[in-house]
């Protein structure tokens, strides 16, 4: 389980806004923790945009990033089928690929 750290969290939500700003979508801004207390992402949204709150202390670096993409979703309202590219399309942003699903035909 790889945790991330700060310097990683600030790339990532750069990388994230800057390719929602691109796609003319809301580029939110990225802060951690939330200040709910007990929730491991919130959304906040301001007139000049969106903030999400992620937590990252004793989380998978993985969980971090996947509510850190969910924000973007979220911020933006967006729906399948939209959402679910964009969802893709966010991981690789962050450097991870698809792997193609294999099926065994009996």
């Amino acid at each position: 389980m790889q945790s991330g750290n700060t310097i990683e969290f600030a790339q990532a939500a750069r990388a994230l806004s800057r390719e929602a700003q691109s796609r003319g979508l809301v580029g939110p801004s990225y802060r951690c923790p939330p200040r709910i207390v007990g929730v491991d992402r919130s959304l906040r949204r301001h007139a000049g945009g969106v903030v999400i709150a992620v937590k990252l202390r004793g989380r998978p670096w993985a969980a971090v990033l996947a509510d850190m993409i969910e924000g973007v979703i979220a911020a933006n309202g967006l729906a399948s089928p939209v959402a679910d590219r964009l969802r893709s399309d966010l991981w690789e942003v962050l450097g991870f690929e698809a792997t193609p699903v294999r099926t065994r035909v009996a």
